[in-house]
């Protein structure tokens, strides 16, 4: 009798035990890292506090100034007519010792101020609101699957133009739609003014377009055919890369984009900023991709295509490797990877389907971490196991930019490297520590690093591990060692 008491309580026990560990994994893996006393709320189910995070109006917005890209395009339009007025100003000066003809321009439009502003208030604000949202939220999956479809469908502030409405392109056309369906997803990322201007597709003009001959009519050379945003469409964000496509392909669906643009200063006012189509730069004519022709017509071509591409066996399958190298492992398990791409087909692209599979994959609750953090999933859960958040820009852009994660700045439209090749060099470590000394000498205090290792990582928490937080010579060290362990370092 004895004997079955004992092997019920063990059995109760290690039930216990995996459902704590099961309740770090769901907070560091899945999330962006735990909150004080986080694990302890979620371990009673989960995989349902996952599942509860899943919903169809999409993603949660930062807390941003509120203007929209259109606002921010009119800005910058301003601001570069300013700027061409100051240099035929400048061009119109008259020789030395002759007085100036026009008087310099006030300081709150001159141009290069007016950047600064740009850059400092509108870019830094919405990239500090997102880092606010991702260490205060108490729906970390949610934020995590967002932010995979933002370098999914990556826009770079790599120019001043981009770098004023990625903040708006991400709360715009993503975060909508992250739990809808891809198709949806896709339509309306690749038509933002963001991703038209980033992969210069607002100038696209069809050779054989009415806009073409005129400007060949005005001997003017500006223009023609672009076909980045159509390369970039199928190989980095539908297909892949072996997906099947050629280079044809690639030139036919450019030929169908073209039109799609931006509105100008020559347009209405309800569109200066906004997408659009402009049927006289539209390559005439029927289209035939990857085997499939498409009628002539206009906007709906391009449209078509994309919708088609959307839901290729071969999108599920690459997609679906991404998103299980982003939440397992640089090498995925191939049954993770298929279970993916069996609720994306069954569910004909139903984003939250996939979610829901991934959280209900054993494979991606597997007790070793194999994911190396990125430098903005460092910071951002460095502040969640503080119970903090960073009250301006200046406290993280520097440090990213250290580390090698410049804001709203990924080095080409792949987006940002997830592998720990690219992330775990040593000098990489140094710069970490680092941070994390500097970073836990501000947010300790006199609160106990043991206390915020174990709420940070629960049964993750090696016993080597909470032994050098406990031996540590002061507080901060303490919780800067939590900080580097490596059960904090991967997730």
């Amino acid at each position: 009798m004895g004997t079955k008491t004992e092997t019920r309580k063990e059995a109760s026990r290690v039930t216990t035990a995996d459902r704590d560990l099961q309740a770090a994994i769901a907070a560091t893996r899945f999330g962006l890292g735990a909150r004080p006393g986080e694990i302890a709320q979620l371990a009673h189910d989960p995989q349902g506090w996952l599942r509860a995070q899943i919903r169809r109006e999409g993603a949660d917005q930062p807390q941003t100034n509120g203007e929209t890209t259109r606002e921010r395009l009119i800005a910058v339009r301003d601001y570069q007519q300013d700027r061409r007025a100051m240099r035929q100003d400048a061009q119109a000066q008259p020789p030395a010792g002759q007085s100036a003809a026009a008087p310099p321009a006030a300081p709150d439009r001159d141009p290069v101020k007016f950047a600064q502003r740009l850059l400092r208030e509108d870019t830094g604000t919405d990239f500090l609101a997102r880092v606010q949202l991702g260490a205060t939220t108490d729906a970390g999956f949610r934020e995590r699957w967002t932010l995979f479809w933002a370098n999914h469908f990556t826009v770079s502030a790599n120019k001043l133009i981009t770098a004023t409405v990625v903040g708006p392109f991400e709360n715009e056309a993503l975060r909508p739609h992250v739990f809808g369906r891809f198709a949806d997803l896709a339509q309306a990322a690749e038509t933002h003014p963001a991703m038209l201007l980033y992969l210069d597709q607002a100038q696209s003009i069809g050779p054989n377009s009415r806009a073409a001959t005129l400007l060949k009519a005005g001997a003017r050379r500006q223009g023609g055919l672009n076909e980045n945003l159509a390369r970039e469409i199928m190989e980095l964000h539908t297909v892949g890369v072996d997906g099947g496509y050629t280079q044809a392909d690639v030139t036919e669906f450019a030929r169908a984009m073209t039109g799609v643009s931006i509105g100008g200063p020559r347009d209405p006012d309800s569109a200066a900023g906004a997408s659009v189509f402009r049927m006289a730069a539209h390559e005439p004519g029927e289209r035939t991709v990857m085997g499939v022709r498409y009628p002539a017509g206009g906007r709906e071509q391009a449209e078509a295509i994309l919708a088609d591409l959307a839901a290729k066996p071969a999108t599920a399958r690459f997609v679906c490797t991404k998103i299980a190298r982003h939440f397992v492992a640089d090498n995925p398990p191939p049954a993770l990877v298929a279970r993916l791409e069996k609720a994306w087909t069954a569910s004909r692209g139903d984003l939250s389907r996939v979610a829901e599979a991934l959280v209900a994959a054993p494979e991606a609750w597997a007790p070793q971490p194999a994911k190396f953090k990125t430098p903005y999933d460092f910071v951002v859960s460095s502040y969640r196991a503080a119970g903090g958040q960073p009250k301006a820009i200046g406290q993280v852009a520097p440090v990213l930019t250290a580390l090698g994660q410049k804001p709203f700045s990924a080095p080409s439209p792949k987006g940002w490297a997830e592998d720990a090749d690219s992330w775990a060099a040593p000098d990489a470590i140094v710069k970490r520590m680092q941070f994390a000394q500097g970073f836990a000498a501000a947010a300790v205090q006199d609160r106990d690093p043991k206390i915020l290792a174990a709420d940070a990582l629960g049964a993750r928490l090696t016993p080597a591990t909470a032994l050098a937080v406990a031996r540590a010579e002061s507080r901060p060290e303490g919780f800067a060692l939590a900080l580097m362990s490596p059960e904090f370092q991967r997730r």
